[in-house]
């Protein structure tokens, strides 16, 4: 992309295309992860050296005895509200990594916005540039939370940053790939270890094909499913386990798919991967209704109550 939002162009005109290396970038790469990591844990540290040098040392670490640790008051004030203090410094530091992390990330999008299409890898690049460099710096911080003890707050992270949009309620279990241009909703459920890839190189030194992943509402993908770029699944859709979706795949809502490429099973297939059969369906079907039927009747009676 150059400096308009248009699209880049190869001339074909020219029969040979000069082929360059990727510009690497370093001068992005190194001062972006330290400004992230270092401004982020900036604060924290200096609260839990603060805490440590006045509270924790003296009262506790620095007790004349050791039945005085759990016969005075401040030994035990100290020892107690240490585990407090480090989980609210990590919170803070996230906080700071997704902020940092952001203001980088507008900055990338305001001079090269994030769109479908084919990224060139052969000549000079500016929409190839800013991918890299989205690329690595959203690797820190997706990482600083999954690998941290509260790894849903990753539907933040991606929300608060722009990465990626997640709808409320969904859930997203540790995965490979997924974060960046990937869009879920509500009420969705991303299994174990899927990979979700918004981008695809074709060949080791071809073009990058780049397009959004979308998730409509109460979407299930089991574990290891794999999504190439711009799949799109319609709403109460189901993938099972070890099922791939390949480029541009649309996937039609209230259905279930299995197998690579992706294709719908139907109920007979259902059936025979549950080991259940028909008896046993239209029974689950008769509760169903039970159900619905039991929950209108007391609505209507709370209804009428009130």
């Amino acid at each position: 992309m150059g400096e308009s939002d248009q699209p880049e162009q190869i001339n074909c005109e020219n029969s040979e295309v000069i082929k360059e290396e990727i510009n690497l970038q370093y001068h992005w790469y190194m001062p972006a992860f330290f400004i992230i990591f270092f401004g982020s844990i900036l604060i924290p540290a200096l609260l839990l050296m603060l805490y440590v040098e006045f509270f924790y040392l003296p009262y506790f670490l620095n007790s004349s005895n050791i039945i005085s640790v759990f016969t005075h008051i401040e030994p035990i004030l100290a020892s107690i509200f240490m585990p407090f203090l480090l989980i609210i410094c990590y919170l803070i530091h996230i906080f700071f990594v997704g902020l940092i992390t952001r203001w980088f990330w507008s900055i990338t999008e305001k001079r090269s916005p994030s769109k479908d299409g084919i990224i060139p890898r052969n000549i000079p690049s500016k929409t190839l540039n800013y991918y890299h460099i989205r690329s690595f710096m959203i690797k820190y911080p997706k990482n600083a939370v999954l690998r941290g003890p509260f790894p849903w707050l990753i539907n933040w992270l991606y929300n608060f940053v722009g990465s990626n949009k997640i709808g409320k309620g969904s859930t997203i279990e540790e995965q490979f790939g997924a974060d960046k241009y990937v869009e879920i909703g509500k009420n969705a459920y991303i299994g174990v270890n899927s990979g979700f890839s918004s981008h695809a190189v074709e060949g080791i030194f071809g073009n990058i094909s780049y397009a959004k992943i979308k998730l409509g509402d109460n979407v299930t993908t089991a574990a290891l499913n794999c999504l190439a770029p711009g799949v799109e699944i319609k709403d109460n859709s189901a993938l099972f386990p070890l099922a791939g979706a390949t480029k541009y795949s649309i996937l039609k809502d209230n259905n279930y798919y299995f197998g690579v490429p992706l294709r719908k099973i139907f109920t007979k297939k259902v059936l025979s991967y549950l080991q259940i059969d028909e008896t046993d369906l239209k029974k689950a079907e008769a509760l169903y209704k039970k159900t619905e039927i039991d929950s209108k009747i007391k609505n209507q009676r709370i209804n009428s109550h009130e």
